[in-house]
């Protein structure tokens, strides 16, 4: 008779976390996953993209943006042992958050970004997105930067994609941000001029 594996849940992650907090973990479907660095280029996307949405949200006090060590644990009917996911970047809206914590934040955020890196598939990511649309994020966004592209994901409606040259705008969630495509993306150097 072959026994089955326990399926953990978030309190088992913050145990292994203490045991091991040099590493970062995700807990998906009962399981741990060890999160490996992600590369330089993934990770200065992450980091433009959440610059430009902490410049916009911060002085209009509109809500909290995180990177990829905050963990997000939606307790619902879809996740009852809360799952904890780290999107590499987050908004949440202040009225849904209104002191921060250093432990999991219990809901899911309104808007997240993930940056695909060379260790992550396509279908790993899009998976990612519908598991926090379906607990209750707004706006999810997928992004490429081998092919320069934003997949935008909504609940119930079709994924919209942005290339170099569109702006990706959210009026329903953060009026009046604005966010170039382009602007994202890992500058290369190559042409900088000698002496500079």
């Amino acid at each position: 008779m072959t026994q089955s594996k326990p399926r953990l849940i978030a309190k088992d992650l913050e145990k292994v976390q203490v045991a091991f907090p040099d590493y970062q973990m995700e807990l998906a479907g009962g399981k741990i996953i060890v999160m490996s660095p992600c590369g330089i280029e993934p990770d200065e996307v992450a980091l433009e993209i959440g610059a430009q949405l902490r410049n916009w949200v911060k002085p209009r006090r509109l809500g909290r943006v995180t990177g990829s060590s905050g963990g997000y644990k939606p307790v619902t009917a879809s996740n009852p042992d809360g799952d904890v996911s780290a999107p590499n970047v987050v908004f949440i809206r202040a009225d849904r958050m209104i002191h921060t914590t250093q432990d999991y934040a219990e809901l899911a955020p309104d808007l997240m970004f993930e940056v695909k890196s060379k260790t992550s598939t396509l279908e790993e990511l899009r998976e990612k997105n519908h598991q926090f649309l379906v607990r209750g994020t707004q706006v999810g966004v997928l992004v490429d930067p081998r092919t320069s592209t934003l997949e935008v994901y909504r609940e119930d409606q079709d994924k919209i994609i942005l290339t170099d040259g569109d702006i990706l705008t959210l009026p329903d969630l953060l009026p009046g941000w604005r966010m170039e495509v382009s602007s994202i993306w890992a500058p290369d150097f190559e042409d900088k001029p000698d002496g500079q």
